[in-house]
């Protein structure tokens, strides 16, 4: 570990106007400047850093250091947790994970980590989900997804043990595939520790140079949770028409208990910006009346609870949701921030400023391919149409930096910010 830092006064300033500016976008407030966040991956190794992804992920100090760099760089108001972003590598093979592949393990070094989309819950075990998630999980669906889990499908039963039952009921715990899983948990769990030290040395180091984070945890939408990590893309999509009832009863199950996990978790980080990358609510995916069933309801009940208990969600909204935006602006204003990645900003500020900050959205491909003075003019245009029309707008790329864009069009990213809206 990096010894701690203390903050100098200068920098203490400096980190309380940067966070007020955020939270005076949150609340609709006009800041004394245009707030610019920093989310990157692998970016800092492929273009920042000049080293391959898989040392990004696995060596916790060499990925420490180049995102310190690229903070004190770059100077923005907010910056992500990058390292617990990045770097959990050894975490991922201590557990053996298998819903990625990623760098050195599946993928070429030099390539960014993969989703495997796979069905993870079979259409005829939502009933099994349904009455018992906790059971669920520890007898399927965690040895399905990660090896050192295998083994706690042995446990017992345990609703139902109880008195005399008790006694009988732990002897699975004798079992030696049980054993064995146990103590490859707690292996794993102590290389958890270690990534997670890591991520909170980072952090601790950014806050110290006057730098706040723009969230201290990530959550997920009800929708998206079964979608992706459970019932699979095809899964899914059929049982939109096969299982309808079932889902909907799971989608509301979900936000119950995806809501209380993230409160808790986010309580512990003591930070209240909660992140939620959107992946299955774009306008290709489904249609409007799905998502208006599906979709919406379960995540809208989960977007109020967090704001209930204190907390501001940051959803990402992925691909073009243009179709959306009259529906998601169904929450109280001055509660959340909505990133956008696609979605036009200026049609979004015309629906939804008077409702949410906002946050991004400068095109992955002009930042990839474009040039300086490009990059220039995409931000004047933002200023120009959402910043100085009122729009409380936090300036960032789509969804973080590109892999492959120059150091240069970054650079230029931050000082068009500073230059039109600064």
């Amino acid at each position: 570990m990096n010894a701690p830092i203390e903050a100098s006064a200068a920098a203490q300033v400096a980190y309380d106007e940067r966070w007020q500016r955020i939270l005076d976008c949150v609340a609709l407030k006009q800041p004394d400047r245009m707030p610019t966040a920093f989310y990157a991956t692998f970016w800092l190794a492929k273009k920042y850093g000049g080293i391959s992804c898989k040392e990004l992920m696995y060596d916790y100090e060499q990925t420490k250091a180049l995102a310190e760099r690229a903070v004190l760089e770059f100077e923005p108001d907010a910056c992500a947790p990058i390292v617990a972003a990045v770097a959990s590598g050894r975490s991922l093979e201590a557990i053996g994970f298998k819903q990625l592949q990623w760098p050195g393990h599946g993928v070429d070094e030099n390539q960014p980590f993969q989703y495997l989309d796979r069905e993870y819950m079979l259409a005829d075990e939502y009933d099994e989900f349904l009455f018992d998630p906790t059971g669920f999980y520890l007898h399927k669906y965690l040895p399905r997804v990660a090896s050192a889990f295998e083994g706690i499908d042995q446990l017992p039963i345990f609703p139902g043990l109880h008195y005399f039952r008790l006694i009988n009921g732990i002897r699975p715990f004798a079992k030696p595939e049980l054993r064995a899983s146990l103590e490859r948990i707690i292996r794993a769990a102590e290389e958890v520790e270690t990534f997670a030290a890591h991520g909170a040395d980072f952090n601790a180091r950014i806050k110290a140079h006057g730098f706040p984070l723009i969230n201290g945890v990530n959550a997920v939408s009800p929708y998206d949770f079964i979608a992706d990590y459970f019932r699979g893309a095809t899964g899914m999509m059929k049982d939109l028409y096969r299982n309808k009832d079932k889902l909907l009863a799971l989608l509301d199950k979900a936000s119950i208990f995806l809501t209380r996990q993230t409160i808790a978790t986010a309580q512990a980080s003591g930070h209240p910006i909660v992140m939620i990358p959107i992946h299955w609510a774009p306008d290709a995916f489904m249609s409007d009346k799905q998502f208006q069933t599906f979709w919406w309801p379960p995540f809208r009940k989960m977007l109020i609870g967090l704001i209930d208990a204190g907390l501001i969600p940051m959803p990402l909204w992925e691909a073009d949701c243009t179709k959306r935006l009259e529906t998601i602006r169904d929450v109280p204003a001055g509660k959340c921030i909505y990133w956008f990645e696609r979605t036009d900003m200026v049609k979004a500020f015309e629906v939804l400023g008077d409702v949410v900050a906002l946050r991004g959205n400068l095109s992955p491909s002009l930042l990839t391919t474009g040039r300086p003075e490009e990059v220039d003019a995409a931000v004047k245009h933002l200023v120009d149409n959402v910043w100085n029309k009122g729009g409380k707008l936090i300036l960032d790329a789509a969804f973080g930096i590109p892999d492959e864009t120059p150091v240069d069009n970054v650079r230029a990213m931050y000082a068009a910010a500073r230059k039109y809206a600064g």
